[in-house]
């Protein structure tokens, strides 16, 4: 059975932090689904590139999916935190042990949440006041801890993509895809 992420896309997401990670996960055979968390389908991101989400999270089961994942970006990040359903989402999500992914700023919602208490994480500079209660890793493009991805920025996307790979269908298949797409660490 195909593993499943729903990606949480709010009015002025970081693109890229969205795409490359969608994209490396559905080379994976990962279904991957773009949820809306607004009311409406089309979702502008942060350097007004409009992306067709496939559903409305208000029409979702974020508790279908084996990983809920969060791009930054700003407003992006903001937005997500201002909703109770993408709050309630995560929680149900980490009380249930499902994974979950954020990059740039959308970690800083995972700390004000708690969720990345003990944990290892990054977060995109200027955001260390909200990783409180985890081992902070500064210079990490990507760290996976336990059911928690976090990444630094879009310039990470391609390691935050192969951790979301790594952590759903292991790591052989993630390290194959970044050959494939000529990635050289």
């Amino acid at each position: 059975m195909s593993k499943k992420i729903a990606v949480f896309l709010a009015e002025g997401f970081e693109e890229a932090e969205a795409i490359i990670p969608i994209d490396i996960a559905r080379r994976a055979g990962i279904e991957v689904t773009t949820l809306s968390i607004s009311d409406n389908i089309y979702v502008t991101g942060s350097h007004n590139i409009e992306i067709k989400a496939d559903a409305l999270l208000s029409d979702a089961d974020p508790s279908g999916y084996d990983m809920l994942m969060l791009p930054g970006g700003m407003p992006g990040t903001a937005n997500l935190e201002n909703s109770e359903e993408v709050k309630a989402a995560l929680l149900e999500a980490e009380k249930d042990g499902r994974y979950l992914a954020a990059i740039c700023a959308a970690p800083r919602l995972l700390g004000k949440l708690r969720i990345l208490d003990g944990k290892k994480a990054t977060v995109f500079p200027g955001n260390d006041e909200y990783m409180k209660g985890c081992e902070y890793d500064r210079r990490a493009k990507a760290v996976y801890d336990g059911k928690v991805i976090t990444a630094r920025g879009m310039g990470c996307a391609v390691e935050f993509g192969r951790e979301i790979v790594s952590a759903l269908v292991g790591v052989e298949k993630a390290l194959s895809i970044l050959d494939a797409i000529q990635y050289n660490e």
